[in-house]
């Protein structure tokens, strides 16, 4: 018994329902209709423009006709027509319920009761049009508030404090006055499951960026003492272990209970372009803190830095100093009335592990926002050391600046060397300017060739500028380790903020030399602290191994070669090294050229 048209509908009716549950279920629903009525069905904006259409439907003639019809069935102002097409071929077309308003087309039909089929099809197809259309919205949202999140990042990474507060007041959140830096090294597809859980334990007060460089890295600038109370959260319940770490007296309320680096402070130690792939965000411009502390790895409770500086744990370790006056059992003491004891408090990067056991965290001091630069380099010296750390995480636990290197005559040096960019002048307006060159040379010094990623020029742009900048500077920082590592000496030393005093009060006429800048006592004494852990670790990793792959420029093969192993052997080794300084060697940042400048000070280089 054949079906009745009422059956047929509704199976009609049905088939679309089906569809309309299906990704992409605009195309796979006109596809439908171009086989059932035997005419290719499309969809056409109120311009005339064809907005979608079946799986490989490109005529040109059916989007003319198209074109055509909604024209003329704007010009009667009617919702829907049978019309009179190119070549005979008839146009049924009904309007949607959308706003712009969207035309469903089907041209030259064979079904007869294509009326019909289209005016049940609209509604459905005007319900997942609109899906489709917010989502491509809140895609474009989306992109545009991580570009400004990006935007908001980069600024504080080149000193521009005030700017990036304007702008991320009215991102929200405001950016906080004191900030840790968590960089989680992760699968690039779950950055976003990250960034959703960082923003809730953090209570929205972070400031969460998918790394622009490195598509594997989430970098968030988080207020201190973030992190729920141990029993609160789900990861809690799937870890027996996190009682245990409660009972042992590990202060977790500063989030910063992973395993303590040891090691000098960071400075934007950056790679020799050999390593691209590497790259991690740019820290371009960037000038070390100017209100350092010696590190311990834990911080009282009021946030301050300790005023006597302790000796750090030993890599690898997860108990940090019990809380002043926490119980022997872990608890956080009851509030001031007396009340039940407080649980304590789950460290957000341990959170982190636990919700993505792949993942490595890295986590940076307490600095005021400023120093987010310097902040993201212990992160990422701290996320050289998680790789390697049974727990997943670490923490910096070190901190001697750089800039002890310098008195007046070191800033003048700095100062003379870099003197033919500042005083450079572009032969035409789009060229880069002074302060142009030195981010480049910043970046570059960093990231090798991913500084393009950073910068979003392109490679052979960037290319370009490094050769111009060896030109200008008369040093190849292109191709040779000695003079990369004097060039990142000089913008850190000019880039400090106490540059311009230190400048003032140096005795005119003289010429310094970085001979001179790195004969003082301070730079011999901060030499020693440089290469004291790696005396300490052994031959394997010691001086020997480091000496041999700074000689080569930090050519990995080459320096294979000059100790007679193989490459996987050589980058043993510098990984190995890499856990007794708690410093990063192979990505970038890296601390190969405070490694040269300490040997060169000695005079073991």
């Amino acid at each position: 018994m054949p079906a009745s048209s009422s059956d047929l509908r509704a199976d009609d009716i049905l088939a679309l329902a089906r569809l309309s549950t299906r990704p992409g279920a605009v195309r796979a629903m006109l596809g439908w209709l171009t086989r059932r009525t035997g005419g290719p069905a499309v969809l056409v904006g109120d311009t005339g423009r064809v907005l979608a259409g079946p799986e490989g439907e490109r005529d040109p003639a059916v989007a003319r006709a198209a074109a055509d019809a909604v024209a003329e069935l704007r010009r009667r102002g009617a919702p829907s027509a049978v019309l009179g097409g190119a070549e005979g071929r008839p146009v049924h077309l009904t309007a949607l319920d959308t706003d712009p308003r969207t035309y469903l087309a089907v041209v030259g039909p064979d079904d007869p009761h294509c009326g019909t089929l289209l005016a049940d099809a609209a509604r459905t197809l005007a319900l997942c049009w609109r899906l489709e259309q917010a989502e491509r919205a809140r895609r474009r949202i989306e992109s545009a508030e991580g570009h400004s999140r990006e935007a908001v990042l980069h600024l504080l990474m080149v000193g521009s404090v005030p700017a990036a507060q304007r702008i991320a007041g009215a991102l929200r959140p405001a950016l906080p006055g004191v900030i840790q830096v968590y960089v989680i090294e992760c699968p690039q597809p779950r950055r976003r499951e990250i960034a959703r859980r960082i923003d809730r334990e953090a209570g929205g007060g972070a400031w969460i960026v998918p790394c622009p460089v490195r598509p594997n890295h989430v970098i968030a600038l988080v207020p201190p003492e973030t992190g729920p109370p141990c029993g609160t959260g789900p990861a809690d319940a799937t870890d027996p272990a996190a009682g245990t770490e409660a009972s042992t007296g590990t202060d977790t309320s500063n989030g910063t209970d992973a395993s303590t680096v040891t090691g000098p402070a960071p400075t934007t130690a950056p790679t020799d372009g050999t390593h691209p792939a590497d790259a991690t965000y740019p820290a371009a411009g960037s000038h070390p803190a100017t209100e350092t502390h010696p590190a311990t790895g834990t911080h009282p409770a009021d946030g301050t830095a300790p005023t006597t500086p302790a000796t750090p744990a030993a890599v690898g370790a997860v108990d940090a100093p019990a809380t002043v006056g926490a119980p022997a059992d872990g608890t956080t003491p009851a509030a001031v009335g007396g009340g039940p004891p407080r649980p304590p408090r789950v460290s957000l990067d341990r959170l982190i592990v636990r919700l993505v056991p792949e993942s490595r965290v890295g986590v940076s001091e307490r600095v005021a926002l400023r120093d987010t630069p310097t902040a993201y380099e212990q992160a990422i010296h701290a996320l050289a050391v998680a790789r390697n750390a049974p727990e997943r995480r670490a923490a910096f636990g070190g901190d001697l600046d750089v800039t002890v290197l310098a008195g007046p005559a070191g800033y003048r040096w700095a100062s003379e060397l870099l003197a033919p960019c500042l005083r450079y002048a572009p032969a035409r307006r789009a060229d880069p300017g002074p302060q142009e060159l030195l981010g480049t040379l910043g970046s570059w010094l960093s990231f090798g060739g991913a500084a393009s990623r950073h910068l979003k020029i392109h490679r052979n742009t960037l290319a370009a500028r490094v050769r111009h900048l060896d030109e200008l500077l008369g040093v190849p920082v292109s191709r040779s380790l000695a003079a990369q590592s004097a060039a990142w000496l000089a913008l850190r030393l000019y880039t400090a903020p106490q540059a311009a005093a230190a400048l003032a009060q140096a005795p005119p006429g003289q010429t310094a030399t970085l001979e001179a800048v790195l004969g003082t006592p301070a730079a011999g004494t901060w030499a020693r602290a440089q290469l004291r852990p790696l005396e300490q670790a052994g031959p394997a990793t010691g001086l020997e191994t480091v000496r041999t792959w700074l000689r080569a420029d930090a050519r990995l093969p080459a320096a294979a070669a000059a100790l007679g192993i193989s490459l996987p052997g050589a980058r043993k080794r510098l990984t190995r090294a890499e856990d007794a300084l708690g410093r990063s060697l192979l990505t970038a940042p890296s601390a190969k050229y405070e490694l040269w400048l300490a040997m060169r000070a000695l005079g073991s280089l």
